[in-house]
């Protein structure tokens, strides 16, 4: 009697099936270690803003104004100087942005004065030379004041200082890029150059003003 074909071949076609499915489950097994091993490295840290000296003109008392708003002074507005919007964004090293920071900033007139005892009390009581703003959620902040001025030994500057909570992270000052008295600026020259080029941005022209970005980078 001639053997039946079909009992030869079942055994093969159940084999098929099994195959398959050790092949796909060792598939399984190797693959999400390739997928581990093709994951993009972590970020590098982002350069920290070079921390400054804080100077001798930071208010004794805070003025009752001391909002985003350096060219209004209670009811008293400024109108000396270059308009200038400075803003930019708090962020830690990972590149997270620091919501809540404080950001504050103080500087002097368009003729040179600061709103200090130490500098005799001369400065224009328009100008409020002192603010504080929160940092938002995205870590954005935003003064309106003007361009900073040179006066005796010193280049044009804006002092910064961040806080979060009780905790003080920071206290710098931004430079105004190409101007021409930052290389005699003994502050400015004890910089690294490359720290330099963070704390020092360009003033452009905007459409209410001129434009300063500064980002400011902390451990946080």
């Amino acid at each position: 009697m001639a053997a039946d074909p079909s009992h030869s071949s079942r055994p093969h076609a159940r084999s098929r099936p099994l195959l398959s499915r050790r092949s796909a489950a060792a598939a399984l097994v190797v693959f999400p270690a390739s997928w581990s091993i093709a994951q993009p490295a972590p970020a590098a840290p982002l350069r920290r803003t070079p921390a400054q000296t804080e100077g001798p003109f930071y208010p004794v008392a805070l003025p009752g104004d001391s909002d985003f708003d350096l060219l209004r002074n209670g009811a008293r507005h400024y109108a000396q100087g270059q308009p200038a919007w400075v803003s930019g964004q708090v962020l830690d090293l990972r590149g997270k942005p620091v919501a809540g920071a404080q950001v504050e900033i103080w500087q002097c007139d368009d003729a040179g004065h600061y709103h200090h005892p130490g500098d005799g009390g001369r400065a224009d009581p328009a100008f409020q030379g002192f603010g504080r703003v929160t940092a938002g959620a995205g870590g954005a902040y935003r003064f309106r004041t003007i361009r900073p001025v040179a006066y005796a030994g010193r280049t044009p500057h804006v002092h910064f200082k961040v806080k979060l909570g009780q905790r003080e992270l920071l206290t710098t000052q931004l430079y105004v890029q190409g101007d021409p008295r930052n290389e005699s600026d003994g502050v400015w020259r004890r910089l690294q150059p490359q720290d330099r080029a963070v704390v020092t941005v360009p003033f452009s022209a905007g459409p209410d003003g001129l434009q300063a970005r500064f980002p400011i980078v902390v451990d946080a």
